[in-house]
């Protein structure tokens, strides 16, 4: 019998792998399919303004009382399909790990020639430190997606589904923290040069 078991989680800060059936029953990798999206925010800087002020006017991205420029949400789903033997035994079939990602910057709409130039200097390093986070929203799936392709067969498909869900959890949880860290580590990106003096 073949079933079906879904989940899907979601980080602070996710796409699709499909994977290859082995002769061994063990899956391959074949790819990730990542989907990542942009959404900005305006700032109408005033002529001679602060940046720093201004993006901080109108930013929409606030947590624990603080201000930020910029944001990534990454969320890793996964689907398996299993099979059952007679037995009952379980293998896994197919697998999917899927990942989607949002960034939010801002997007300068008014200013002066200068403010542009600076802007746009901010806003390359504030990019780099964003598409950090992406990254370890893709190190999370594919190592969810290892995870799920190295699982044996179980003596049920309840202790296979436990099994799956269990340790994608566990590697959320463990990518999670490298986030928190990565933020700590470079200042919110300041350390990366996404950092406005006024």
């Amino acid at each position: 019998m073949l079933a079906y078991f879904r989940a899907g989680f979601q980080s602070a800060g996710f796409l699709a792998l499909g994977l290859a059936l082995l002769l061994s029953w063990r899956l391959a990798l074949a790819g990730v399919e990542e989907r990542l999206d942009y959404r900005y925010y305006e700032v109408p800087a005033q002529p001679g303004e602060s940046l720093r002020q201004a993006i901080n006017r109108y930013t929409p991205v606030r947590q624990d009382g603080q201000v930020f420029h910029g944001y990534t949400r990454w969320k890793v789903r996964w689907r398996f399909y299993w099979f059952q033997e007679a037995s009952g035994r379980c293998r896994m079939e197919r697998i999917q790990v899927n990942l989607e990602s949002e960034i939010t910057l801002p997007r300068l709409s008014r200013g002066d020639a200068v403010q542009q130039r600076r802007f746009a200097s901010y806003l390359d390093a504030l990019r780099r430190h964003e598409l950090g986070h992406v990254d370890l929203g893709r190190q999370a799936a594919h190592a969810i997606d290892r995870h799920l392709a190295g699982l044996l067969p179980q003596p049920d498909c309840a202790s296979l589904e436990e099994r799956a869900n269990a340790g994608g959890m566990e590697l959320l949880r463990h990518f999670q923290a490298r986030e928190r860290q990565f933020d700590q580590d470079t200042g919110h990106g300041r350390s990366q040069g996404a950092y406005l003096e006024d």
